[in-house]
């Protein structure tokens, strides 16, 4: 446990407001590894980082090294888990994977644009459905505008969270690019984000955001590592040598089929760990086949014990409701009742599939899925609908 981080918080916001930046501020490391990440300057997968947070004896800043600036020697306060998300508008379902697998979250504005922009709406509707309700708003950029432009844009940001979820979260002025204020944003995170209560005596299960082959070209055979399996457990304990099973699983001529394999190694921040507990970002080293799990293959995908998992549904029954507005969009356009024969993006867990509405009875909807999910009843699940030619939020399910 002293190794593993004892909370998973998100990075959220409109694209280019600095998401990446700030992430590498707190924990040395920037999370767009991605070629294409790289190339376009966005993030377009879930990124994750760790941090230690220290508490100077002599100055009592809060830093995330060992040594403060002041000299002093600084202590331990705590180890948290970044999950950095993408902004862009057409990457909405993997913010949502990321939000299934956090446990507060930092909304990023920044101060040289108008607030709100679309995608700061659209995240902040995603941490309410979600039900993420610790949150840190971070007026960031504050080095691109005069003290009068920084003032008019806090304004905006208080109007706008005004009778939201956000609406009393505090509002923390920060330079990610200078590193200026990022310990008052430290401290903000120590006071205001709890450790949240999981419980580890439950049947294990992990949430799959990241899958990937970590052999590099050329590798001898002999020397082949299998493949790894990135999220994080949300109940019970994992092992080293433990037997677990992947579902849904891979998809073959007659359905799919569910992977059973072997825990190799555990890694939480690139530190090894005998056993993964419910906090913070873990990945495991298994024995599948490389080939089965690179590029993302088995994203959505879920962990667990040997026949402890939940069913793997190929179509859900949900109980919905419907937001007013569409969120995302420019202008304002209402939500229209879902339709018969609909196709819908769904998030089930760290799952995003596609389905088609069979059936509607008052706010009970039947929709057929394109890809199985492995989900309990009483999951709730993001609704979006195609809009403008994006993927657009309009409501919340749960599985009846």
């Amino acid at each position: 446990m002293e190794t593993q981080p004892s909370i998973n918080i998100a990075i959220v916001g409109h694209v280019d407001h600095g998401k990446s930046t700030l992430c590498e501020k707190l924990t040395g490391k920037f999370p767009d590894t991605h070629s294409e990440e790289l190339k376009r300057g966005i993030t377009i997968r879930l990124g994750y980082a760790n941090a230690n947070f220290y508490k100077c004896e002599k100055c009592k800043k809060y830093t995330s090294k060992p040594q403060c600036s002041c000299g002093g020697k600084a202590k331990l306060s705590r180890k948290v888990s970044f999950v950095d998300s993408p902004g862009h508008e057409s990457l909405m379902a993997t913010m949502l994977t990321g939000a299934s697998i956090t446990d507060a979250a930092l909304l990023l504005i920044a101060a040289n644009e108008p607030c709100p922009q679309p995608q700061t709406k659209e995240h902040l509707m995603a941490l309410n459905i979600s039900n993420i309700k610790d949150i840190i708003i971070v007026q960031n950029k504050i080095d691109l505008v005069t003290e009068e432009q920084a003032i008019e844009n806090y304004n905006q940001i208080k109007d706008f969270i005004k009778g939201t979820i956000a609406e009393n979260a505090p509002i923390i002025p920060i330079s990610a690019q200078h590193g200026t204020n990022i310990d008052i944003l430290i401290e903000t995170i120590e006071k205001q984000f709890k450790d949240p209560k999981k419980d580890i005596k439950k049947d294990p299960l992990m949430f799959i955001a990241r899958s990937f082959d970590v052999n590099r070209p050329g590798s001898e055979i002999d020397k082949l590592l299998g493949g790894v399996l990135g999220g994080s457990l949300i109940q019970g304990k994992l092992k080293i040598n433990d037997e677990i099973e992947i579902k849904p699983g891979i998809k073959e001529k007659d359905g799919y089929k569910s992977l059973k394999t072997k825990i190799m190694n555990i890694e939480s921040g690139g530190e090894k760990v005998r056993e993964a507990l419910p906090y913070g970002s873990i990945a495991i080293l298994t024995q599948l086949d490389p080939a089965i799990v690179k590029n993302d293959n088995l994203a959505g995908n879920v962990v667990g014990k040997t026949n402890e998992l939940p069913k793997v549904l190929h179509e859900l029954t949900l109980k919905t409701d419907l937001l007013k507005n569409v969120i995302g969009t420019k202008k304002e356009i209402k939500v229209e009742n879902i339709k018969k024969l609909e196709t819908l993006m769904l998030n089930v867990n760290a799952a995003a599939t596609i389905g088609t509405v069979e059936d509607i009875k008052k706010n009970i909807i039947k929709i057929n899925l394109k890809l199985p999910v492995c989900a309990d009843k009483g999951t709730r699940v993001t609704i979006s609908r195609l809009i403008e030619n994006r993927w657009r939020l309009i409501g919340v399910g749960v599985i009846e």
